[in-house]
């Protein structure tokens, strides 16, 4: 096998590198680690009885409330640790935009399982030794892009760390340096390019080549990815991980739009949500992850919550590898039904995003006695006739061109969803900028 560039297996080279490291994981977790171990035990699973990849079907699955739940019993750190507690050198946590935040230690071996899985991500990107990265994000608990710094900076090549910064600062060290890669959350990349707007700045006459964009599906959703490719003039990749399972979905060169899976350091298996039983190719269900080089907490077909649709086509870039058609396509607990429509976020930013005259917007669903209602607040760009600071004149007062965007943004959701949302236009600068994962999707329920 080639080790030096695993992500060139074959199928059946694929398969066989999976099991003999599910093996060595279920054979570790098995005796030393207390919450597999009390997992398996209450669910009557002898994992000797695992002898194909095949046979993984029969282990239980897990969720993050299992997690947060083990965490809450056993605190700080749970009992998902195969290694005593002196032997982990890192700790992250999660943002907790879904729920409450996990806290997630790293043996040095662990570590460098994350760095493996950043070589093969770079190598996918077309990363070069002359390349210059930029990560400009808050270098706090939240996993981030740490694990790409590194990553990189091992790899040779020159790592600027942009935390304790403003957008400005930020962009001022990407000019000063030449840089030529560009790590953030799709949100972030349009934030940067909103402020060297404002300040003048050439973003699409500059250095940057490309941006590794995470924590959100707008790198696959197209009019995102547009918007961002315009503003900066550089190339979009889409990336995917999770701070529990790790860092384990890139775009290629060769085939935008989709997320190849790094099958040589997990398991990936789409199942039907609510009966765990694998769906046919091409169709859509939920993303389920082994993870296999974290052994110090390892995880094993965990419900990560996110909808994918498997790519039936080979990729033109040669690579075996399972690649997920339009990347993350939405997310289990964020599907609406309005009208008897089924309606993800994600869906709703692939229209709001086509249009350029706005600049930021807002979504609330609010349920009032099983019915689900949708309003959308869009903040329009001064391109839209709205050039105004916040406060300094009702919004239906404005110019004309407003009310028309409302029109065509709410004829558009109409044509392609098929239901009416309430769409209103709020004052410039009303709506909040964010510079991780952006809020823009809240539910709330009528008494």
């Amino acid at each position: 096998m080639r080790f030096s560039e695993p992500e060139w297996l074959s199928r059946a080279e694929m398969r066989a590198w999976q099991f003999e490291r599910l093996r060595n994981l279920l054979d570790q977790v098995a005796g030393s680690n207390r919450f597999w171990s009390q997992k398996f035990r209450a669910d009557g699973i002898d994992v000797a009885e695992v002898q194909s990849l095949d046979d993984l079907q029969k282990l239980p699955t897990t969720t993050k409330t299992c997690l947060v739940d083990d965490q809450a019993a056993h605190p700080p750190y749970g009992t998902n640790l195969t290694d005593p507690l002196s032997d982990y050198s890192r700790i992250h946590q999660t943002s907790g935009t879904t729920g409450a935040p996990l806290r997630w230690l790293d043996t040095p071996a662990d570590w460098d399982w994350f760095m493996d899985c950043w070589a093969q991500i770079y190598r996918m990107i077309g990363l070069t030794r002359e390349d210059r990265l930029v990560f400009p994000f808050s270098f706090g608990p939240f996993i981030g892009f740490w694990a790409a710094f590194e990553g990189a900076s091992r790899l040779g090549n020159l790592c600027l760390a942009g935390g304790g910064l403003s957008s400005q600062a930020r962009l001022a060290m990407i000019e000063e340096n030449q840089a030529t890669i560009v790590c953030c959350t799709p949100t972030y990349a349009m934030r940067l390019a909103e402020v060297a707007e404002q300040e003048g700045l050439d973003l699409p006459g500059g250095s940057v080549r490309a941006l590794v964009v995470a924590g959100e599906p707008g790198g696959s959703i197209a009019a995102t990815r547009r918007r961002i490719e315009s503003a900066w003039g550089a190339r979009v990749f889409d990336h995917w991980g999770m701070t529990e399972i790790g860092s384990l979905a890139i775009e290629c060169l060769d085939n935008p739009g989709g997320l190849h899976v790094l099958e040589t350091e997990c398991i990936a298996e789409v199942v039907d949500p609510d009966t765990f039983e694998p769906v046919e190719l091409g169709q859509m269900g939920e993303l389920l992850i082994t993870n296999l080089g974290r052994l110090g907490s390892p995880l094993i077909r965990y419900r990560t919550g996110d909808l994918v649709q498997t790519d039936t086509e080979p990729c033109p870039c040669g690579r075996k590898l399972l690649r997920l058609e339009g990347g993350i396509l939405g997310r289990c607990d964020d599907m609406v039904t309005i009208r008897g429509n089924n309606v993800f976020p994600s869906s709703l930013e692939a229209i709001l995003r086509e249009f350029d005259e706005i600049a930021e917007y807002r979504i609330e669903v609010e349920t009032d006695r099983s019915m689900q209602h949708l309003k959308i607040e869009i903040e329009p760009t001064a391109a839209a006739g709205c050039a105004r600071p916040p406060g300094s004149q009702d919004i239906a007062e404005s110019a004309q061109p407003v009310s028309e965007l409302v029109d065509a943004v709410s004829r558009t959701i109409k044509d392609r969803l098929n239901f009416h949302a309430e769409v209103a236009a709020v004052a410039p600068g009303s709506l909040p900028r964010f510079e991780l994962k952006g809020r823009r999707y809240f539910r709330r329920d009528s008494e």
